[in-house]
C-alpha cells in the first residue's frame, strides 16, 4: 500500500511494539511537575505569540504525515505542495518514492536538489535505532548530503522497561551523540508515551527521568512529540510536559505538534485528529514551557492520509493543520 517508503519506517510497528511492552504504573510523581498556577497563560497571552520560543515562520512538517503522496506522486510534487502551503521545514521518515516514477530509485542528491528548488530546508530525519548501531557514519553522512543539522530516531531508547536497561541505552545514545557532535549534527530522541512509563523494577522511577538524566545535555538531544507526551500523562500521571521542556529548553530542539480529541473511552486518553480539531491544551503549553530555547515546531498527524474532510487526504489534512498551526504561534 505505501510501499518501500513504509518499508523504511513503520511507525505503527514501533506502537505495537511499544504497546506490547507496556510496564507497570507506579505511584511516584514528576518532582518536577509545573504548579498548577503556573499553566495558565497571563492575560492576553492568548491572542498573541510574541515572546514563543517556537518560531512561526520556519513551520515543519513530518514527512511521515504525507507518506502515501510521496511514494505515489514523489518528493518533488510532495515539496511543491507543501512550499505552496507555507511550510518552512521537512523532517523526514525514509529517503525513497516510487521507482517508477524516474525508472529508478531517487537519489539523496536529488532529493537535497528539489528542497533548495522549493525553498524547503531539511530539519531532521526519523531513523530505525538497528541503524546508528550499525551505520551510525553512512546515517551521518546522509544528513550532511541533505543539510540537516538534526538526525535522530523515533525508538523509545530501550526494549528493556528496567532502570539497568535505560542506563545501558543513555550510555549507547552518548556515543552515538558525541559522533553526530564531531560532524557538526545533533542527536535526537523522539518519545512516544512509553517512555512515560515507570520502571519495572524501580516502581518509583520514571523511565524518561533515567534517560534525560544519564544523557550527556552536550550530544544528546530530544524531540518532544506533545501528543504522546500528554498521552503518558494520561496514563501514567505525575508529570507536566511543558516541565520538562521549561527546565531543559535547550536540550528540545524539535516538537512534534500533533492534536488530539480528548476521549475517556480509549486506552490513550485522546483520538487523534488534524491540528486544531481537537482540544490539546497547546495554547497553555507554548507559554508555559518559556521564552528560552529555539524549538522548531513540525506537523504531525499519523492518521493524516486517512482524513475526510474536503478536500480528503493527507494534503488537506497538511493545508488545514499548518493554517491552524500558524494562527497559533500568531
Amino acid at each position: 500500500m505505501m510501499g518501500q517508503f513504509a518499508h523504511d519506517f513503520d511507525r505503527r510497528g514501533f506502537l505495537r511494539a511499544a504497546a506490547a511492552g507496556t510496564v507497570a504504573i507506579g505511584a511516584a510523581t514528576f518532582a518536577g511537575a509545573l504548579p498548577a498556577a503556573a499553566q495558565t497563560p497571563g492575560p492576553g497571552a492568548e491572542k498573541h505569540g510574541a515572546g514563543l520560543s517556537i518560531p512561526k515562520d520556519a513551520i515543519g512538517i513530518q514527512l511521515y504525515s504525507v507518506r502515501d503522496k510521496v511514494y505515489q506522486l514523489g518528493f518533488r510534487v510532495v515539496f511543491e505542495e507543501l512550499s505552496r502551503m507555507g511550510y518552512k521545514e521537512v523532517e523526514f521518515a525514509g529517503y525513497t518514492q516510487d521507482p517508477s516514477i524516474l525508472g529508478r530509485q531517487i537519489t539523496l542528491q536529488e532529493i537535497r536538489t528539489l528542497l533548495d528548488d522549493n525553498g524547503l530546508r531539511a530539519i531532521g530525519s526519523h531513523i530505525g535505532i538497528g541503524s546508528f548501531r550499525s551505520n551510525l557514519q553512512k546515517e551521518l553522512d546522509n544528513a550532511q548530503i541533505l543539510g540537516m543539522p538534526n538526525i535522530g530516531t523515533p525508538n523509545a531508547p530501550s526494549d528493556t522497561a528496567t532502570v539497568s536497561g535505560y542506563q545501558a541505552a543513555a550510555e549507547d545514545f552518548n556515543r552515538w551523540g558525541a559522533a553526530a557532535s564531531a560532524r557538526g549534527l545533533k542527536l535526537y530522541q523522539h518519545n512516544h508515551w512509553a517512555e512515560f512509563a515507570f520502571a519495572t523494577d524501580q516502581p518509583a522511577v520514571r523511565l524518561y527521568d533515567v534517560f534525560l538524566e544519564n544523557t550527556d545535555p552536550a550530544n544528546v538531544f530530544l524531540e518532544m512529540d506533545v501528543f504522546w507526551a500528554f498521552v503518558g500523562q494520561y496514563r501514567y500521571p505525575g508529570f507536566d510536559p511543558a516541565a520538562y521542556v521549561r527546565e531543559h529548553p535547550y536540550r528540545y530542539t524539535l516538537f512534534h505538534m500533533k492534536d488530539g480529541t480528548s476521549d475517556p473511552d480509549v486506552g490513550d486518553g485522546y483520538d487523534m485528529t488534524e491540528f486544531g480539531a481537537g482540544n490539546m491544551p497547546y495554547q497553555r503549553f507554548i507559554h508555559a514551557i518559556g521564552p528560552f530555547g529555539n524549538h522548531h515546531g513540525i506537523w504531525e498527524q499519523d492518521t493524516a492520509p486517512d482524513t475526510q474532510p474536503d478536500p480528503p487526504g493527507s494534503f488537506g489534512a497538511a493545508q488545514r493543520s499548518y493554517t491552524a498551526l500558524a494562527d497559533l504561534l500568531s
